[in-house]
Parts: C-alpha cells; sequence; structure tokens
C-alpha cells in the first residue's frame, strides 16, 4: 500500500489529534488545524467546500437548540436552593435509619441529574449540602466521597442529558429514543449505588451510622412540607419538560424551552430570582453553549475529512476481518472509549471517536440506541476513574477536609458498579431496549 494513500493520512491525523490534546493544545482549533492541512494534503481544494458545508449544517441542526436551554434550565435550578431543601428534609425523614445520609445523597443526586445533566454542579452542590454533615455525623470518608462522585456522574445518563442531545445527531438517531432508553439504566445504576451502601452499612454499621438523638427532628409536619417543597417543583418541572418529549407532544427543542421558561417561573416563586442572578446565568449559558456548539462544529468537520480519506473503512475491514466473535469488538471498542475518558471529556469522544467508530458498530448489526446507552455508561465511568477524574478536584474543592487519596480510593468502588452495571446492560440489552420499544413501537 502506498504510504501516502489517504487512509494513511488519515492515520496520522487521528496521531497527531491525539498527541497535540493530550500535550493541551486547544481542542477546536487543534481540530480544525489538522482537518485543513491533512484534508489538503489528501484531496486539495474540495477541504475548504467541505468545511462550510459541515459548519453550516451544524448550525443549523434544529435538534442542538435544546443544549442552551437545558443548560440555562440547570443553572437556574441550581440557584433556586431546592436541592439543600431536599437533602435536608430526607436525611430527616431518615434519621433512625442506618447511611441516613447515603439515602439522602442518592435520592437528591438522582433528582439533580434529571434537573441538571451538568456533573461538575452536582458533585459541588452534593459536596458542600452533604460534606460537612457526613463529616460531623462520623461517616465513612471513602464510601461518603464514593457516593457523592457516583451519584454526580448520574447527569450524563439521566434525561435531559446534555451528552444525549448531542449524541442523537452524531449517530443520527432520534433524541427522544436516547433519553427513553436512558432512563432504566440510570435508575438501575442508582439502585445499585445505594444497594452497595446499604450491604456495606449492614455488615459494618460504623460506616454510616444513625443521626444523634439531638439533630433528630421534633417536628414531623414540618419536615415533610420541607420534603414536598423540595421534591414536588423541580419533580414537575422535569416531568413537563421530559414527558412532553418523550410523549411526542413537544421536539426536544420545545421541551427544552418549557423547561427553561418553567425554571424562571420557579425561581421566582422560590424568591431567588434577581436581574444579577438571570444575567449571570445567561452569560455562563453563553459561555458553555459556545464552547459545546464550537467544538461541535469543529469535530463535525474533523469527522468528515477523517470519513473522506477513507481510513475508518481501512480499520472497519481490518477489525471484520479478524473473524472474531463481534463481541469481542466491542470489548474492544468500551476499552478504547473507557481509556480515552481518562484524559479527555465526553465532548471529544462523542464527537471524534463515535463517528470512527460508527461503520464498524453498523456493520456488526448492533443497535445504534443501545450502543449509544453503552457509551454514555461507559463515559460515567470514566468521570470515575484516577488519576484525570474530575469529579475528585470538584468534590476536593468544596471539601477540603478529605484527602484526595480516600476520594480516589472511594470513587473506584463505585467505579467498578459502573462497571457491572455496563455488562449488565450488554448482556440484557432490553434494559435498555424495552421501554422505546413500548413507547414508539415499529409499525
Amino acid at each position: 500500500m502506498d504510504f501516502f494513500s489517504p487512509e494513511i493520512i488519515g492515520a496520522i491525523m487521528i496521531g497527531c489529534m491525539l498527541f497535540s490534546i493530550f500535550i493541551g493544545f486547544p481542542i477546536s482549533f487543534t481540530l480544525i488545524f489538522l482537518g485543513l492541512v491533512f484534508g489538503y494534503w489528501g484531496f486539495g481544494k474540495l477541504v475548504f467546500y467541505l468545511m462550510t458545508l459541515q459548519f453550516n449544517m451544524i448550525m443549523t441542526e434544529s435538534t442542538l437548540v435544546a443544549v442552551p436551554l437545558f443548560i440555562f434550565m440547570g443553572i437556574l435550578m441550581e440557584s433556586a436552593g431546592l436541592m439543600e431543601r431536599l437533602f435536608n428534609s430526607v436525611q430527616l425523614m431518615l434519621s433512625k435509619t442506618r447511611g441516613a445520609l447515603f439515602y439522602a445523597v442518592m435520592f437528591v443526586s438522582t433528582i439533580f441529574a434529571a434537573a441538571t445533566g451538568i456533573v461538575g454542579a452536582s458533585v459541588t452542590i452534593l459536596g458542600i449540602m452533604a460534606g460537612k454533615t457526613m463529616i460531623r455525623s462520623g461517616y465513612d470518608t471513602r464510601l461518603s466521597a464514593g457516593l457523592i462522585c457516583a451519584g454526580g456522574t448520574l447527569g450524563i445518563l439521566i434525561p435531559p442529558s446534555i451528552m444525549l442531545v448531542v449524541m442523537g445527531p452524531v449517530l443520527e438517531i432520534p433524541v427522544t429514543d436516547l433519553f427513553a432508553a436512558a432512563i432504566i439504566p440510570g435508575i438501575m445504576l442508582a439502585s445499585l449505588y445505594a444497594g452497595y451502601t446499604t450491604l456495606r452499612c449492614y455488615l459494618n454499621p460504623k460506616l454510616g451510622p444513625v443521626l444523634p438523638a439531638s439533630e433528630r427532628p421534633k417536628n414531623m409536619g414540618k419536615v415533610w412540607y420541607e420534603f414536598f417543597m423540595g421534591l414536588v417543583p423541580p419533580a414537575a418541572l422535569v416531568f413537563f419538560a421530559l414527558g412532553s418529549i418523550l410523549f411526542g407532544l413537544a421536539t426536544p427543542t420545545e421541551g427544552a424551552g418549557m423547561g427553561a421558561f418553567g425554571s424562571i417561573l420557579l425561581a421566582l416563586a422560590y424568591k431567588k430570582f434577581t436581574y444579577k442572578g438571570l444575567k449571570e446565568a445567561m452569560i455562563k449559558t453563553l459561555e458553555i453553549t459556545a464552547l459545546i456548539m464550537f467544538l461541535v462544529a469543529a469535530s463535525n468537520f474533523f469527522g468528515a475529512v477523517f470519513s473522506k480519506l477513507g481510513t475508518p473503512s481501512l480499520l472497519t475491514d481490518y477489525l471484520l476481518g479478524l473473524e472474531i466473535n463481534k463481541y469481542w469488538i466491542l470489548a474492544i471498542m468500551m476499552a478504547v472509549i473507557f481509556l480515552l475518558g481518562w484524559p479527555l471529556e465526553w465532548v471529544p469522544i462523542v464527537l471524534i471517536v463515535l463517528p470512527i467508530l460508527l461503520p464498524l458498530v453498523q456493520e456488526l448489526g448492533f443497535n445504534l440506541t443501545w450502543f449509544a446507552i453503552l457509551v454514555a455508561v461507559n463515559l460515567q465511568t470514566a468521570w470515575l476513574s484516577p488519576p484525570v477524574a474530575l469529579s475528585a478536584y470538584f468534590l476536593k474543592g468544596v471539601v477540603p477536609q478529605w484527602d484526595l487519596k480516600d476520594i480516589y480510593l472511594g470513587m473506584m468502588q463505585f467505579m467498578v458498579i459502573q462497571v457491572i452495571g455496563l455488562i449488565l446492560i450488554i448482556i440484557f440489552p432490553q434494559i435498555a431496549l424495552w421501554l422505546p420499544s413500548v413507547m414508539y413501537p415499529s409499525p
């Protein structure tokens, strides 16, 4: 084979991309530069027309309009202070139960994941709410830190997940299918976390002692009121925004718009709405959206150049030519995504790696919705993988009393649970595919 064949040029381009990102070059500009240089090398001036086409396609993709709206909804929900009320009420309701704070963290993190979908915000808020209380109550540091980090990562998976909104157009799957497919795996993982902490507390009650009598509630009526006021408003908002999408009453963009408007009403109702807060939320939304959208456009262009060079077809033919079981090839793909999840965030993996793997997945005959959920769970696991795991640094920042080593050791326990969850979804695909098949039956 000619050393300078388009396929080899594509392989060199991938190597340069990984090297550039690992040494710290900005991802978006690196992708555009490499796409232009190697595209011009591989097929000439056509690369400039390809760049214009790909950027235009992304900027007119209606589904991606949901991204800034969901981000804005999450930021306002975070500022409304509802999660603190919910956490405090749940821990008081379970004050006589071993590991009450673990259950409170797990319950609130699941609700918060559906409300925001932003991992950094979830881990930070959970750490602020629960960290000092857990230390004061004598809870095990490793188990506490691991649960907070694991619970915070549920935002990647549980709808309305921003990652799933971005992943839909990449894999050419309806976002509604991905939202429906992610619900049961998200609940399953939350249940596995809760089950693990329950077992540990049963075997060793010192890991999660009951709350001292001095901290138990005197008036359960007030506790129930706080629980109701903390749970019902965000749950109702998520139900209307997400339910309207899942039941076909609104597109993802329309549902996100409802959620954003509802978050403003909630902030007003709880007297947390200020002009300064609105301005900060809009600026923060603009910053995050600009980062994601520019990276989406750059990655789409890079992927189009890579595909045009023919390297994905070469890779697909090579792996299929190995004549090994397709599930071994799936395991190789999952291992690659898992390892890339250590140094990289989900955005470049979803936008660069998935388009490379897509032809292979299609050739192997895997269901794309199921594969997308596997990738989502896998990337959730990567958030818990030392030494790069960002969740650890978010938590360390708000609970400095916890040693980073203990946070890492706690996270690794839940990373194993994540891997078990991933294996369960591989063995039993209906965990992800049952709900979409019920909600959107094939004609």
